[in-house]
């Protein structure tokens, strides 16, 4: 069943969304995303729909996550942090498309999953600690990619790319979210949106609003 639900859904999602990349159809292909997901959700395992891997928390569907790894450009050389790495699925296709992933998540009982499934891949590090705090100790990074929504823009995320890096997340404006691109050139930070994508707010990135007096 796996090798014919992967080949399925690079066929009829991945391809058919214009995600061209053959580096990223054979990251996809390698790993075997139903070891990812709770044994209730294994149905949903390659569904086109994220799938709830613990309260409040989701694997992103293969179409926006294999858009946004287009869209950033992960090459060979790159060292990347895996912002909410969940069970480790991202970070298992990363692996396999850059030098080394730090890959980061901030609840203990994800974390002990993901450290199961990852510890055959010598190039990813589990780490634990807050979302929205990056992880300083190992920037910087060329690639920064965010699994799920954000409300507002990551500061402290983006003060951890090196020059040239880029960061890719899902940007929620009210009921729409976009994949945005946000890359660093000679100090700055610049973005652009790219592709429409409603994917679950991921965990310390809701917009506080504050009082309005």
């Amino acid at each position: 069943m796996s090798a014919s639900a992967r080949f399925n859904m690079i066929e009829a999602q991945i391809r058919t969304n214009n995600v061209t990349d053959v580096r990223i159809h054979a990251a996809l292909d390698a790993v075997m995303r139903e070891r990812f997901v709770p044994a209730a959700k294994q149905a949903l395992a390659y569904a086109d729909v994220p799938v709830e891997i613990a309260p409040g928390r989701y694997l992103l569907d293969p179409r926006s996550f294999a858009k946004a790894l287009q869209l950033v450009r992960v090459t060979a050389e790159d060292k990347v942090l895996d912002v909410g790495c969940g069970t480790g699925y991202s970070s298992a296709v990363l692996g396999r498309l850059a030098r080394n992933v730090i890959a980061l998540e901030q609840d203990a009982d994800l974390v002990r999953v993901a450290a199961g499934l990852l510890e055959t891949l010598p190039n990813v590090q589990i780490t634990q600690g807050a979302l929205i705090e990056g992880f300083k100790d190992e920037a910087p990074y060329d690639v920064i990619f965010v699994n799920g929504a954000i409300e507002a823009q990551p500061d402290t995320l983006l003060s951890q790319l090196g020059e040239g890096g880029r960061l890719v997340a899902f940007v929620q404006k009210g009921a729409q979210g976009r994949a945005t691109l946000y890359l660093k050139e000679q100090g700055r930070v610049g973005h652009r949106e790219d592709f429409d994508a409603n994917v679950p707010l991921l965990a310390g990135f809701k917009k506080h609003l504050g009082f309005i007096f």
